[in-house]
């Protein structure tokens, strides 16, 4: 290589080495020079590690990579030398998350689907029967080199990049590529590098799944299939996709989320089938700090702050969520406090709109708690950890690639420039190093021809000044230069009255200038500065102590009525209350409930008073047991309906809970303990639903209820049929009354045979919604049916009976009264509206003694919401049947409370006021079935959730807090226009609902 870069050149001055990797499989040219490119780059700051900081060090390149790096580096004769004094390097950046860079994206989400639903893959091929699985995807196979999306992440700092094709829920594999210019076989640094998941379908132009809990069900399946395809699969089917697939458990997993919770149920998988995936988060994993933590899996996080609101308008302002206030100010510290928790991470330029901003974002989590060393862990050697790329990049040790930084200083400091960036043993340059080395500044004598001076180079090295000093002491300024490619211009008048300049050009040596230049007569004359002494030295001026941001205290849920402190069990006292205990004994007046440890210790007068109890007055008021909501959906994540097939019974609510909906908070207020979850009526067999009891600020594992039966949504009538869906949905089976009933002939057929192969003792695959629907014939599972019309509800206990099982509850069941003697014989519960109806065709003959007519015939009844608004007044709902059909108060109130404990099997442990049962119960102002009846306080296993005193401090602190957030915006954007434009948040669930909020 030609020595054409002279040895005092500073960095920045267009100095692009190249380096000729061996090239072993393509024709050289005739004019290539092949010689071994050898750098060094001397008298610098070099940061070999993330933890370990060298001064005044050498780094020795070779080849494209690092031959030495340390203080006695010996440096090669035919080494181009470089000068770095005042300068930092740091092992390029990595990215795990670059997805897309150099790979031509999939086909847009949605686009070519046909209006018809398509079951089935229209992929040629033997490949997976589902479009969204595509584990055979290999980015390298696809990888071009991007010139010009390398350049922009060259100029944030990064070196590599993991690329991956960012479309379906099995995405196939990623590849790590360094972000040189060379050709692919050069750049790629693992081809094989990563496996990538999503909880999105992407492109996919099949309808299933429509759903999170269907992409949830979906993975599960496919590690279910991939153990029977290794083990039994192979002698029956060829599966191109389960061959990639099982290819790929051995590399590291990357999970991609929409929101924290996604991390936990990502977590819950890995537990499953014995994964731990490296999870790319969105930014907001604080929010639930402990259960990430819990977790164990490495992150993906990005620095992608959200840039706020604009809240000129009052009325916009309303359509902002407290949520989204506190996040837009607590996000930057998002970084720290993963550091804080010891949680491991690599940071990401993912989901910046403008990638741009990545080191001023970079900067700011600093600002917000994050330490210097463990960004640079997180952008350096933990990347390279998490892929195994160790080996390679990751840190500037001997073997490894040239991937690294040339900066003007910290990379944490708002001015601090990359001059260059290094990829895969190439230099490039990303900003020119126009400040003036620290070793020119000082006093010269200046010698112009004849002329003798004194010549002064003082000021900040990006903005030097100069002047000479005559020999009668007098000063003159002088227009000074310096030019990266070491070139010093002086400029400047030495007598004013004479009006002449001298201009002068030359090059700074380290103790002598030299150059030649023009006199004011403009003959030339040569010209030499001579160093005489340094400058005195300044005083550094004091730093000022760094100041973490103030943010806002940290809420759970991270949403308004959110607790500071998550409430406990208490031991509590509520004496002189009007008890309704829904047992033999009545209503007892005047009576105390002594609650401990989450239960009903006792229960009569006059009780002792425990050390520490807590006591409430219940004179005047009423205690009941906590209402139970047996058919709810509030509380459940992205869509309620999994209805792209006839049966879903391999989807778990569970699966998709929501631990943050207000909804829970609200229903608190409304004497509402439990809520059962259910899926919705899309489909003849929905899926798996979950119990869960309201505990505020808990975790969505921490909502279950614990040890309950199993029960499954099954559904009736218009929705099933598909009535009311368009005439584009026409296909699907079944799409008449009589269809449905074959559906449920033939899948419990199916069962049992599924059943007699298990039991068989041979090998067999697993297949998820036949194991939900074995659990029904085999009384592990219960039914509970949306339900409408007689002949229908009838057919369903026939079908039943054929199977020998039962139908645990019709839901709805709007003309029970018309079978109630059916459903009393057949064992059937009824869960009904009070007076809900002519909404649609089939509830035209639904009246408001239907739930008495049921109960008068020997059926378990119940009142259920349906509805988020609905559940919050369940007391009222109750009530009804006393005033249309005159039902004792008592056997009402036990229609929401006793009766759906009974119909969700679990009236053992909640339901009544009886010792020894859970503590969930309601202390309401009056008679509970009045209209006039407010819920004071709400207990769930002895723990009070619920204060209507406290409920008055929370509203005042929510108000305070979000005009505090406001009025911070408003600063922030100087009252002007600026930030995302509020919209409403999201719609409540009902059973018909197919639309997903995410």
């Amino acid at each position: 290589m030609k020595l054409l870069i002279r040895l005092s050149l500073l960095l920045g001055c267009s100095l692009l080495p190249l380096f000729t990797f061996a090239q072993k499989t393509f024709p050289i040219a005739a004019t290539s020079d092949e010689r071994p490119g050898i750098f060094a780059f001397t008298n610098a700051t070099i940061y070999v590690d993330y933890k370990t900081h060298l001064d005044g060090a050498t780094l020795l390149i070779r080849d494209g990579r690092i031959e030495a790096c340390g203080l006695q580096v010996v440096v090669p004769p035919d080494a181009v030398v470089t000068d770095c004094t005042g300068k930092t390097i740091y092992p390029a950046f990595i990215d795990l998350y670059a997805a897309g860079y150099g790979i031509t994206p999939g086909q847009a989400a949605g686009a070519g689907q046909s209006q018809q639903p398509q079951p089935l893959t229209s992929k040629k091929g033997a490949y997976a029967w589902n479009e969204a699985l595509r584990p055979e995807f290999s980015a390298a196979d696809a990888f071009t080199v991007d010139t010009k999306a390398a350049e922009e992440l060259r100029k944030l700092g990064f070196g590599a990049v993991l690329s991956h094709r960012a479309d379906g829920i099995a995405r196939g594999t990623g590849v790590l590529v360094d972000l040189s210019d060379h050709r692919e076989h050069e750049s790629v640094l693992l081809p094989i590098a990563s496996n990538h998941l999503s909880f999105r379908k992407g492109s996919s132009t099949q309808n299933y799944p429509s759903s999170l809990m269907g992409c949830i069900a979906l993975i599960r399946q496919t590690y279910l299939d991939a153990r029977w395809y290794q083990t039994e699969g192979r002698q029956m089917e060829q599966n191109l996709s389960l061959d990639a697939w099982l290819a790929q458990q051995n590399l590291p997993q990357i999970f991609e989320t929409s929101d924290k919770l996604d991390v936990l149920r990502i977590a819950r998988i890995g537990q499953e089938f014995g994964v731990k995936y490296l999870v790319k988060t969105v930014g907001d994993e604080y929010q639930r700090l402990d259960e990430v933590r819990a977790t164990g899996q490495g992150l993906i996080v990005p620095l992608a702050f959200p840039e706020g609101y604009d809240v000129r308008d009052p009325y916009d302002v309303m359509n902002v969520s407290l949520h989204d206030l506190k996040h837009w100010e607590m996000a930057p510290s998002n970084p720290g406090r993963l550091e804080a928790a010891g949680i491991a991470f690599a940071l990401t330029t993912n989901g910046l709109k403008d990638k741009g901003k990545f080191l001023e974002n970079l900067r700011k989590a600093v600002e917000y708690g994050l330490s210097e060393q463990m960004a640079l862990k997180a952008l350096t050697w933990q990347p390279a950890t998490f892929l195994h790329a160790e080996s390679q990049v990751g840190s500037l040790e001997k073997g490894k690639r040239a991937n690294f930084l040339i900066t003007s200083g910290s990379i944490f400091k708002p001015e601090t420039k990359i001059y260059q960036n290094w990829a895969g043993g190439k230099g490039y340059d990303v900003n020119l190093d126009k400040s003036l080395p620290a070793n020119l500044f000082g006093t010269f004598n200046l010698n112009v021809g004849p002329d003798a001076y004194t010549l002064k180079i003082t000021g900040k090295r990006d903005a030097p000044e100069a002047q000479i000093v005559k020999t009668d002491s007098s000063k003159v300024k002088v227009n000074f230069s310096y030019l990266p490619s070491g070139l010093v211009t002086l400029s400047f008048q030495p007598d004013t009255l004479a009006k002449g300049y001298f201009a002068l050009s030359g090059t700074p040596g380290t103790r002598e200038w030299l150059g030649r230049g023009t006199r004011p007569d403009g003959s030339w004359t040569d010209w030499r500065a001579t160093f005489l002494r340094a400058n005195d030295s300044i005083p550094t001026p004091k730093k000022a102590p760094v100041v973490k941001p103030e943010v806002g205290v940290m809420i759970y849920p991270f949403t308004a009525f959110g607790w500071q402190e998550r409430p406990t069990a208490q031991t509590v006292l509520i004496r002189n209350a009007t008890v309704w205990t829904n047992e033999k004994e009545g209503v007892l007046k005047n009576t105390d409930v002594l609650i401990s440890n989450g239960k009903i210790q006792k229960i009569g007068r006059q009780l002792a008073v425990p050390d520490n109890a807590v006591v409430v007055d219940g004179i005047g008021k009423h205690l009941t047991a906590g209402i139970i909501d047996e058919h709810s959906h509030i509380a459940v994540a992205r869509s309620v309906n999994e209805g792209t097939q006839e049966s879903s019974a391999e989807v778990r609510i569970g699966d998709v809970l929501d631990c943050e909906d207000v909804d829970i908070y609200r229903q608190l207020a409304g004497g509402v303990t439990s809520s059962h979850l259910l899926h919705g009526s899309a489909n003849p067999i929905g899926g798996q639903t979950q119990l869960i009891k309201l505990r505020w600020g808990y975790a969505p594992e921490q909502l279950k209820f614990q040890n309950w039966d199993g029960f499954i949504k099954f559904a009736l009538g218009e929705n099933v049929k598909q009535s009311n869906w368009g005439d584009n949905n026409r296909t699907r089976y079944p799409q008449t009354r009589m269809g449905v009933e074959q559906v449920y002939v033939d899948y419990f057929s199916r069962a049992q045979e599924y059943g007699k192969i298990k039991k068989s003792g041979k090998p067999y695959r697993t297949d998820l919604d036949l194991e939900a629907l074995l659990e029904i014939l085999e009384s592990k599972r219960f039914i509970t049916c949306h339900s409408y019309v007689q002949s229908e509800i009838t057919m369903l206990m026939r079908v039943a009976e054929r199977f020998n099982f039962r139908v645990n509850t019709f839901t709805h069941i709007l003309e029970g009264y018309k079978v109630a003697d059916k459903m009393a014989k057949h064992g059937a519960g009824g869960s009904t509206f009070s007076d809900w109806w002519a909404y649609k065709y089939e509830v035209y003959e639904a009246i408001p003694y239907n739930a008495k007519m049921m109960a008068d015939r020997g059926v378990v009844v119940a009142i259920n919401s349906d509805d988020a608004e609905m559940a919050r007044r369940l007391n009222q709902e109750a009530a009804k049947s006393v005033l249309y059909g005159g039902m004792k108060e008592e056997d009402a109130w036990k229609m929401v409370t006793l009766n759906p404990a009974k119909l969700l099997h679990v009236d053992d442990r909640v339901g009544s006021v009886k010792a020894g049962k859970d503590a969930d119960l309601v202390l309401w102002n009056d008679n509970p079935l009045s209209v006039y009846a407010r819920a004071e306080k709400t207990w769930v296993d002895g723990i009070p959730f619920f204060d209507r005193q406290l409920d008055a401090q929370q509203q005042d602190w929510v108000r305070q807090e979000r005009a505090r957030l406001i009025q911070k915006l408003q600063n922030v954007k100087k009252g002007s226009a600026g930030g995302e434009k509020p919209t409403p948040q999201k719609k409540h669930y009902h059973c018909d609902d197919v639309w997903d909020e995410g």
